[in-house]
């Protein structure tokens, strides 16, 4: 087995990953789906061992045989990037890379909502989360968001990655990459140091411990914009999260400091396009208001940051999953099953794709005012001409 051979087909097919396994032939996945690849041989343990060594450098050849896992990048001259895994399984071992695209994509080009994120990056201090579930597409919008920065203001921005992704040129500003393993050991220890390398912004790949949430606050305070990401699904469960990481007796100056510092938290789901080239994003895009604030400070109303986000649509931009979904409805991107199936509340949401609307409820009066509003100002733009 040839392994850029392999990667080529699953360039060529479009597809998110490649799984490297003993006893299966090698398998893609392609828009969430995995497919195994039916020309090529079942693989043995042999032959697997000796692709994994190959891409390997000496170093990460002793990281490997002490850990028995290890995380790393990996390029072909003129094909791609990839972040490969590495690790054992039943005794053999197994191989999962994710295909990094080349170039870096904007946020309209990513169906992502521009306005809002355009706002977001033009922020100076504070952190900024993206959250979601592996494979949601966090490193792409975090890259874009990097990417907008890099572009228009003249920053030092630092990166701490495990390990390096997308590959940032300098523009306005400067970028440092920091790959774990290589350039330095740990992701804490890196954000203490990053501190006295003069930041403007720093992306910490992720928050995966007390030590690294902990110094990423404190960075955030001392004015610099930090940006970070979080498997959680959503804005509330994202405060939830890093409050719950402290013992109890902090938790509610935690709570005080995360409402100072926090500016936006963006969740992502990956859903099927409806015309089945690809997937689109659905986001849900938390900004730090005065009731957002109140929500975060008060553990009792954290559960009413979902309503806090809707009801803000028309005045702040932001937007819970349902109204990303009926949003991406509309414009004809997925289909209504594929809402439906990823909706927060499917009963209701499909009440107001029939057109019903329950006098009390005041999440989506804005939100279609707005939608319909941004209709008629299209529709007066197209008379003048």
């Amino acid at each position: 087995m040839e392994l850029s051979e392999v990667l080529l087909v699953a360039l060529n097919n479009r597809a998110s990953d490649i799984h490297f396994k003993v006893g299966q032939p090698p398998i893609l996945r392609i828009d969430g789906e995995l497919v195994p690849l039916k020309d090529y041989a079942a693989m043995d343990a042999s032959e697997i061992a000796k692709t994994a060594y190959q891409i390997m450098n000496e170093r990460q050849r002793e990281r490997f045989l002490r850990e028995m896992e290890i995380d790393m990048g990996y390029g072909i001259s003129g094909m791609g990037r990839f972040r490969v895994n590495i690790f054992q399984q039943r005794g053999t071992i197994a191989i999962a890379l994710r295909v990094i695209p080349f170039g870096i994509k904007g946020f309209e080009e990513l169906n992502l909502p521009v306005e809002v994120l355009a706002r977001v990056s033009r922020e100076v201090r504070g952190l900024v989360l993206l959250t979601g579930t592996t494979g949601s597409g966090k490193s792409t919008t975090l890259a874009a968001l990097i990417d907008q920065i890099n572009s228009n203001r003249r920053s030092h921005i630092i990166t701490i990655e495990d390990p390096i992704e997308f590959l940032h040129r300098d523009q306005k500003g400067i970028v440092s990459q920091r790959e774990i393993g290589t350039d330095t050991e740990n992701f804490a220890q890196a954000l203490k140091m990053a501190l006295r390398q003069d930041p403007d912004v720093i992306l910490v790949g992720e928050m995966r411990d007390f030590e690294t949430i902990e110094t990423a606050i404190l960075a955030a305070e001392t004015g610099h914009l930090v940006l970070s990401t979080l498997h959680t699904l959503d804005a509330a469960e994202t405060v939830n999260r890093i409050v719950a990481v402290y013992p109890p007796y902090q938790q509610k100056q935690i709570r005080l400091q995360l409402a100072g510092i926090l500016k936006a938290v963006v969740s992502q789901r990956l859903l099927p396009r409806a015309d089945g080239m690809g997937r689109v994003p659905a986001v849900e895009i938390m900004l730090s208001t005065s009731r957002i604030r109140e929500c975060i400070v008060d553990k009792d109303k954290t559960q009413d940051i979902h309503e806090a986000i809707a009801q803000g649509h028309a005045t702040y931009h932001m937007q819970t999953f349902d109204q990303s979904l009926m949003s991406l409805l509309k414009r004809e991107l997925i289909t209504y099953e594929e809402a439906l199936r990823h909706s927060s509340n499917p009963e209701d949401f499909a009440l107001r794709v029939k057109g019903i609307l329950a006098t009390s409820d005041m999440t989506w009066d804005e939100f279609e005012k707005t939608d319909k509003g941004g209709e008629e100002e299209k529709g007066l733009e197209v008379e003048k001409f």
